[in-house]
């Protein structure tokens, strides 16, 4: 917001004419992202002939991924979109095609240049092509019915070979009818036939994704638009490019936000402001009565952008206010006007006076103890938006514009809050953010740290993780970053395996206290090998710091490991730009540095006890033995 969209492109021009994009790479993403969407594309045909393997060596704290894109036709304008979009949301891209319509080999043999690269996200993107190349002319909606099945028996069968031999996620995408081939069937009858049986297969692709590991199926409909052609004709016979390059576009976008809740970079928290966000008008000058939100077209529009915010809020993301406006006022309206949808139960923060807004959205940040990118920030003045994004750049701003129609639209056009799984803790997470409210007026109310936690009743549960509990394990290692050892993130698909691997243990850590349960809110990863037991990481939420949690969990980790026959347990810690809070933890704990620092042993001789505040509950046998069998992994 701080950089127009031409002055924005024509900086990348410059460091791409004097050959410095590699080497101020870092510069790059809010270029991008401060650019209209026509310029981005111009920007993304400048950087998909970047030297980006330097940039990677150049900056190795930009978070790297590796797409490989396969498929039947011509994707070249994917491969672009994508490289931009990528690069907007702060990775240092490597894409690469895949021969043309090499899809089946690729996939199918796991000797394949594809499986060799192990692409962080494998791209298989499938068009009608696929079908009717195969569908003799002349041709009945029974003639395609039968290739459509033999289609999705091979991604079926593709699908599943990339589950037993691939790495990273396998993206393959629902497969949009073209009118042209259905307007070839004069009768309606066969027409319907045509139609049902491709929404079948259709339905089939999508519940592949829901079921599949490591599969996630785009559905491509809802990228169609009025504005978004499927394809060109022209294009498509005379270059073999089945989709459109708007379409193609879309994917990319999609594709983005794909990778980075598969990265651990979903955000948290929407901050919102109110006058012309949440409701028309301006509540200080119209009071309470006066406000347009539930009455009226305008009305209307302000209260269904307040169910989408409400539609995220039930699914872990937190609401806050953060607007210049009297905060009696402001709770007033929340409580009492009658066509308000959101409620002041919704928001784990209502920051409402005259301080600048930068001001309040580092203190929103603080008090939750996440980071300011955690934050999406959303007003319809630009004037704030631009003193936000100047004031606290790492905060991703939304200006909404002036008609409240189109707020929804714009919100969720960048897919901020995509997630890999909603599990049933983010369902409770603001339940949870107000409990932790009332622990923080319970602490100010002690008379020192020693009594609050005397008084609040901590009680953890240390157990192997069960089944059910993978989805929610996967998602600490994605979206955990403060008290995160090693910041290695695993799908729940990796979990799993890490669970069921002989010699390995996935430990869940669960806590409570007088207030309620925290739920599930940290993991221990340990793995057996000759020398000792080895933890390969542990985590713990920014919710539950300094209750004495970790100190119990190592002490029962570290008795357990002495009584199961180890000589001693190894940690490691991997510094992060935000993991420097659990740098010297081993070290507090009894363990000796044996490598600059980053590598830990404890010798088991002298362990530390569970704090006497804290019930530690250990269920079932939370480190392997250390036995022939477990050491041979």
């Amino acid at each position: 917001m701080t950089i127009d969209t031409a002055a924005a492109l024509a900086r990348l021009r410059g460091l791409h004419r004097d050959g410095a994009l590699a080497e101020r790479f870092d510069e790059v993403g809010p270029l991008l992202a401060a650019m209209s969407a026509e310029d981005a594309a111009r920007a993304a045909r400048l950087l998909a002939r970047a030297d980006l393997d330097t940039a990677r060596e150049l900056h190795p704290s930009l978070p790297a991924v590796r797409v490989t894109v396969t498929g039947h036709g011509t994707l070249e304008a994917l491969r672009v979109a994508l490289v931009g979009e990528l690069a907007r949301h702060g990775y240092v891209p490597s894409v690469r095609l895949t021969g043309f319509g090499s899809y089946v080999f690729e996939l199918g043999d796991p000797g394949s240049e594809l499986y060799a690269e192990r692409p962080d996200l494998a791209v298989c993107v499938l068009d009608h092509a696929t079908v009717f190349d195969e569908v003799s002319v002349p041709f009945t909606a029974e003639d395609v019915e039968r290739v459509l099945a033999g289609k999705i028996a091979l991604w079926r069968g593709l699908a599943a070979r990339y589950g037993e031999s691939g790495s990273g996620t396998l993206v393959l995408n629902t497969v949009p009818l073209p009118r042209l081939w259905q307007a070839r069937l004069l009768d309606h009858r066969s027409r319907a036939r045509l139609g049902a049986a491709w929404r079948r297969a259709n339905a089939e692709l999508l519940e592949l994704g829901a079921s599949a590991d490591r599969v996630v199926v785009v559905d491509v409909d809802p990228l169609l638009s009025s504005a978004t052609e499927l394809s060109d004709p022209r294009f498509e016979i005379y270059a073999g490019a089945h989709l459109s390059d708007a379409l193609l576009g879309a994917y990319a976008r999609e594709l983005g936000h794909l990778v980075r809740a598969r990265t651990g970079r979903a955000k948290k928290v929407l901050a919102l402001d109110l006058d012309g966000t949440l409701w028309g008008g301006i509540l200080g000058d119209d009071g309470v009565e006066g406000i347009e939100v539930g009455h009226g077209p305008r009305g209307e529009a302000f209260r269904r952008f307040q169910g989408v915010a409400k539609q995220l809020a039930s699914q872990g993301v937190l609401l806050a206010v953060v607007s210049k406006n009297d905060r009696d006022t402001v709770l007033a309206a929340l409580r009492d006007h009658p066509g308000m949808l959101l409620r002041e139960d919704d928001f784990v923060r209502i920051l409402a006076d005259w301080s600048p807004k930068p001001v309040h959205l580092r203190a929103l940040a603080e008090g939750l103890n996440l980071g300011g990118d955690s934050v999406v920030f959303a007003d319809d003045s630009v004037h704030e938006c631009a003193a936000v994004a100047a004031g606290v750049p790492e905060t991703v701003v939304v200006h909404l514009g002036g008609d409240p129609a189109l707020h929804a639209t714009t919100l969720l056009a960048d897919g901020w809050f995509t997630t890999t799984e909603v599990t049933a803790e983010d369902r409770a997470r603001t339940r949870r953010y107000h409990e932790e409210a009332a622990r923080s007026e319970f602490l100010a109310a002690a008379g020192s740290a020693e009594e609050f936690l005397a008084g609040l009743d901590v009680s953890v549960r240390l157990a192997p993780a069960e089944p059910g509990e993978t989805a929610r394990l996967s998602q600490i290692t994605l979206r955990t970053n403060q008290f995160n050892l090693t910041t290695e993130r695993l799908s729940p698909e990796e979990v799993r395996e890490r669970a069921e691997r002989p010699g390995c243990r996935v430990l869940a850590i669960s806590a409570a206290d007088r207030f309620g349960s925290n739920g599930l809110v940290g993991a221990l990863f340990l793995r057996a090998r000759p020398d000792g037991l080895v933890v390969d990481n542990f985590l713990l939420s920014c919710r539950v710091f300094a209750r004495g949690i970790e100190q119990a969990v190592l002490s029962a980790v570290l008795h357990a490991a002495r009584d199961a026959g180890f000589a001693a347990v190894h940690g490691r810690y991997q510094p992060t730009a935000k993991n420097g809070k659990v740098r010297d933890l081993y070290p507090h704990y009894g363990f000796t540095p044996v490598e600059e620092g980053s590598r830990f042993v404890h010798d088991l001789v002298e362990i530390v006890g569970v704090p006497a505040h804290l019930t530690l509950h250990v269920e079932g046998r939370v480190v392997p033995e250390a036995s022939p069998e477990a050491l041979t992994i």
